[in-house]
């Protein structure tokens, strides 16, 4: 049993997830409510819950805010937020789970299903991921999270020489020579990062744009990376690979 908190400076979300629990969700006791960083705070140390549904932004502070006051977390976050683009992107870089508001009834349950199989260990991994990430602009320290079956990778997004999907699961290609296979498709890597030097040359290959050591135009056209490996180009992403490369070169 997920003995749990809603943290969110608005009365008719907390009342609409705490319905949508009792109603969907049996392995959850909700315990305690609160309105922002302060009383959120204080419910947790209080009550010591396994599982917080935590606001980002509320009227006293952002849920980073109140994060940020335990040295140690030993409860699951399930992020509930409006759309905020630098807000879910970070917690996507750190593989930690968020429902959009209006909350859809089906991400509730099956966020709360994820909270309920992961280990305290991977939840600490997956925080110190996203502590990083918001504390630094310089992308070249920004990390992600690959978690596969056995392991979880925290990987520099500059370590990344290129993804490549298939169906359900994508393949990433790191520095190390090492390749990580996760249950994730390519789409969900191409919006994670796109602002950050990585191309779509392919449906089914994601390039990091600083690891291109040419493009060869036979065959089609592909570029060859430094670990030489050779992607394809489609042909309608030609133009707009080769006007990257003079960007690059300006």
């Amino acid at each position: 049993m997920l003995r749990t908190i809603i943290i969110d400076d608005e009365r008719h979300i907390r009342q609409s997830l705490a319905e949508m629990l009792k109603m969907s969700c049996p392995d959850v006791r909700l315990i305690a409510q609160a309105d922002g960083v302060k009383t959120g705070l204080a419910a947790i140390e209080q009550y010591h819950p396994d599982l917080v549904l935590l606001d980002i932004r509320m009227k006293d502070g952002t849920g980073f805010d109140l994060l940020e006051q335990f040295g140690n977390i030993d409860f699951k976050i399930i992020f509930v937020t409006a759309y905020d683009e630098y807000a879910i992107k970070a917690i996507k870089f750190s593989a930690l789970d968020y429902l959009l508001k209006p909350v859809d009834l089906e991400d509730l349950q099956y966020a709360v299903e994820k909270a309920n199989e992961i280990t305290q260990k991977e939840v600490k991994a997956k925080l110190d991921t996203l502590s990083n990430n918001l504390k630094t602009n310089d992308q070249e320290k920004k990390k992600i999270i690959l978690k596969t079956l056995d392991n979880i990778y925290l990987v520099g997004i500059r370590d990344i020489i290129h993804i490549e999907g298939d169906g359900r699961y994508s393949t990433i290609y790191l520095d190390s020579g090492e390749n990580v296979i996760v249950s994730v498709n390519l789409k969900y890597y191409q919006e994670m990062l796109e602002d950050y030097g990585f191309f779509r040359a392919h449906k089914s290959h994601l390039i990091n744009l600083d690891r291109i050591h040419r493009f060869e135009k036979a065959d089609g056209g592909y570029v060859v990376l430094n670990n030489n490996s050779k992607i394809p180009v489609a042909t309608r992403k030609k133009d707009e690979l080769i006007e990257l490369f003079e960007k690059l070169s300006s």
